[in-house]
């Protein structure tokens, strides 16, 4: 499979496909600051998780920038959710929050002995962050931390759609270079 690479002892991969419809340990989902299950994959996630996450959720309140809380994942595939809450379009410091995030959710993972988990393209959609820089920092950050000591054997990046698919191929396939 061309989009897969080897890190360490762990594996890297891209794919296109609904990330709410994955059987895996854990999928991130870019949350909003008051963990409110809004509308794209905040909607599917509702639906297809049923009411428990919403209600597990509200005992964190609100949260802040570059944060993450964990949840089960109710009735889906998934065992369990990472709410990252990532940066938005122009916010200051958008790269080095960002990377917080991506780091914050592989840290979580890591407490919480999860071995797979797949990442979105962190905040390309509704919030606004530029493609390129989401696949840059998103893959960038997740190859250096598969690099070190780490328990998380498989990350998948799941992309919506063709475009993301391509912007994400593009930065992959100049991670064996580094």
């Amino acid at each position: 499979m061309p989009d897969e690479l080897k890190v360490n002892k762990s594996t890297l991969r891209l794919m296109k496909t609904d990330i709410t419809d994955l059987e895996i340990d854990s999928f991130v989902y870019y949350a909003q600051h008051d963990l409110a299950l809004g509308s794209g994959f905040g909607t599917s996630i509702s639906i297809r998780g049923g009411p428990s996450i919403q209600e597990e959720l509200k005992k964190f309140g609100s949260v802040n920038t570059t944060d993450v809380v964990v949840t089960a994942a109710g009735e889906m595939k998934a065992k369990q959710i990472i709410h990252a809450v990532g940066p938005r379009f122009q916010e200051e410091e958008l790269e080095s929050k960002l990377k917080a995030t991506v780091l914050n959710v592989l840290k979580a993972a890591e407490d919480k002995g999860i071995k797979a988990i797949a990442f979105p393209a962190m905040g390309a959609g509704f919030y606004g962050v530029p493609l390129d820089l989401s696949a840059r920092v998103t893959l960038g950050t997740i190859k250096e931390y598969l690099s070190g000591d780490t328990k998380v054997e498989d990350v998948v990046v799941c992309l919506n759609t063709s475009r993301e698919y391509k912007a994400f191929q593009n930065q992959f396939s100049t991670l064996g270079d580094k």
